[in-house]
């Protein structure tokens, strides 16, 4: 999850990063850069700002479950993320399963 958040955040920096790049005005035209894109500019700059609104709205959110993770609960669920085999093995060293049931659920958990 950590890595996933490092991710997101370095292609959100690195797409923010060049986003000034568009601002640059050509310095040789004698008019606006909008003389010939007519009213297309208008449509980049909706689609720019519901894309930085949602950028934000997604790192705040893994944010929060990254932060939430190390809370009790969280602990406690990965304490339990034990594997079918680990249980297996604990069974068998505890006696409660001998030998011959542990090699069947073995082989059949192997499957």
């Amino acid at each position: 999850m950590r890595k996933q958040l490092k991710v997101a955040m370095i292609s959100v920096f690195a797409t923010l990063a060049s986003l000034p790049a568009f601002a640059q005005a050509d310095v040789g035209r004698t008019g606006y850069w909008h003389d010939s894109w007519g009213w297309g500019h208008m449509m980049f700059g909706g689609f720019m700002m519901i894309a930085f609104w949602g950028t934000i709205i997604v790192l705040i959110i893994l944010a929060v479950r990254w932060l939430g993770s190390g809370s009790a609960q969280g602990r406690a669920g990965s304490a339990s993320g034990r594997t079918a085999l680990d249980i297996l093995e604990e069974r068998f060293a505890r006696g409660e399963i001998d030998k011959a049931e542990f090699e069947e659920r073995k082989r059949s958990l192997s499957e």
